[in-house]
């Protein structure tokens, strides 16, 4: 794999996706924060990745998992303080791990300054200029300006006490900025300076194509004229450090051109591939979309980006053991079966085939571990707005968040110090003790050592990470591809046994191969070609 100390390091990294809540507690109060994190470098510098992306570490009230940020330049007094988190930088980086953070520019937390004020002032300030305050429809403006709806269910307008209304695409507590106000642009333009003047590797940015928007004329709200502006001049911002930072987009987009505008070389490093993570557990389905990746990010000369889960989906444990193996946000529905044994055997596959993929990787945490998706539980103690603005038809995105189990036969299996005077804010599962770190680590076979082991062959071998990919002949039901004249992965995604291609050595397989060499169902094999 190239180099990691090269300017472009986002185009080949193994990155590792922190929700800071649910990593590591450090002072006992069962929220996970930055003293836990800091504590658990040494595992992810074991682990073999090269960066981490922490989900927003902001003051907020936590309407929405975080992502109702209160205060762009300071960190939530749960989590730590703003030295912490430069400590924290200041660490990572003595470790060999670059740090991403989040920046979410669309909305923030109706408690932010910003807003309070909006709320304060008459309508027509400039106050609430910086955000889309509208009067409503009816004979006293009664109805909300349009029928548009929010992506978590419900109107997308919510009145306040002088009668009119304010947009908020997501849920009432988060309020969208007008992105056509030149003080919201400068604002963004010095919150990106802020967190990459101490020492930020890079920049995921939350629903990054939605900020553009006139929600009277249009209820599209998506990829609209004037958002490449924006980003533009944000390359701008970020082209002025030394090494390079990355700015990385949380792009959903089903035109694939209008994604890699996006990737232009003025504009975002890279974009998640959304794609991919969503597709099912069948061959022909994955192959697709893999070229289609490849050809997008093609023209644009940017790397792709592979990633089987993250904070808001299923986790592919649960996912793949269904039978509807493929990820939608509005097919989600509560108890649906899944054979986690199954879910299992597929995740390990899906693992190797995504880690020798060309391009960057992302893994979320847990994943490493096997963690299955935690569906059973309480009501009460769902705090995911998915899950109550649908009426708890959707099960919200909770189960994925659970505090990660670290040692011990009982909860909190570490995550917490012994002398915890506080509970996990999520409950974990009993079982989770025989998927915690220390019971995995050094476990031939273990799911953790399968990762561990994968990670140390992408980062050594110069085949992986960015570069080519060819596919090989194989069965309908296999995807064989090689990165180089040596290197090949070979995936079955079947229900019968696949003969591998010519081979010297098999470096590393999901599951032991059968007696007479051939690769199981549901399992994947990283090869040295003959």
């Amino acid at each position: 794999m190239a180099d990691q100390t090269h300017q472009a390091w986002w185009r080949s990294a193994a990155i590792y996706q922190v929700y800071l809540r649910s990593f590591a507690d450090g002072n006992g109060d069962g929220v996970g924060d930055l003293a836990g994190l800091r504590s658990r470098l040494p595992y992810l510098a074991g682990l073999g990745i090269d960066a981490i992306w922490i989900v927003p570490w902001y003051p907020s009230p936590l309407a929405d998992g975080g992502y109702d940020v209160a205060d762009f330049r300071a960190i939530d007094p749960i989590f730590g303080t703003l030295a912490e988190a430069e400590k924290l930088i200041e660490e990572a980086h003595a470790a060999g791990i670059r740090v991403i953070c989040d920046i979410v520019p669309n909305h923030c937390s109706d408690q932010h300054a910003w807003f309070q004020k909006a709320l304060a002032a008459p309508s027509g300030s400039p106050e609430r200029d910086l955000f889309w305050f509208r009067k409503g429809r009816g004979e006293h403006g009664e109805l909300p300006p349009t029928d548009l709806q929010s992506i978590f269910g419900g109107p997308a307008w919510t009145r306040v006490a002088d009668g009119e209304w304010y947009l908020h695409l997501f849920a009432p507590e988060q309020p969208d900025f007008n992105w056509d106000h030149p003080a919201v642009r400068a604002e963004f333009e010095d919150i990106l300076r802020f967190w990459l003047d101490r020492g930020i590797d890079g920049i995921r940015i939350d629903s990054a194509a939605v900020l553009i928007k006139d929600p009277l004329v249009s209820d599209t709200y998506e990829d609209n004229d004037g958002i490449h502006e924006v980003y533009q001049s944000w390359r701008r911002i970020a082209d002025t450090y030394s090494p390079s930072r990355a700015l990385i987009g949380e792009v959903w987009l089903p035109d694939h051109e209008a994604f890699a505008r996006y990737l232009r070389p003025d504009e975002l490093h890279t974009a998640f591939n959304f794609a991919f993570l969503g597709a099912p557990w069948e061959a022909d389905k994955l192959r697709y979309e893999i070229d289609m990746t490849l050809e997008v990010h093609a023209p644009v000369a940017a790397p792709a980006t592979w990633v089987l889960s993250n904070h808001d989906v299923t986790r592919e444990v649960t996912r793949f053991g269904r039978e509807v193996t493929n990820f939608a946000f509005a097919d989600k529905r509560r108890d649906v079966p899944s054979d986690l044994a199954l879910g299992t055997r597929r995740a390990r596959a899906a693992a190797l085939l995504t880690m020798s993929l060309p391009g960057a990787y992302y893994l979320y945490q847990g994943e490493e571990l096997g963690l299955e998706e935690v569906e059973d539980l309480d009501d009460a103690l769902r705090e995911d707005p998915m899950f109550h603005r649908s009426g708890g038809v959707d099960p919200g995105r909770d189960g994925c968040r659970v505090p990660l189990p670290w040692s011990g036969s009982t909860a909190p299996f570490g995550f917490s110090p012994s002398d915890a005077t506080g509970t996990p804010w999520l409950p974990q599962p009993a079982h989770w003790a025989e998927l915690s770190v220390a019971a995995q680590q050094g476990v031939q076979g273990s799911f953790l050592e399968l990762y561990c082991e994968a990670l140390r062959i992408r980062r050594e071998d110069p085949a992986l990470g960015d570069g080519p990919m060819r596919w090989l002949e194989s069965e309908p039901h296999v995807l064989a591809f090689a990165r180089d004249d040596s290197f090949a992965n070979v995936t079955n995604l079947g229900t019968e046994a696949a003969v591998l291609p010519p081979h010297r050595e098999v470096l590393l397989s999901s599951v032991p191969l059968n007696e007479d060499g051939t690769l199981p169902p549901d399992a994947s094999a990283w090869i040295r070609l003959a």
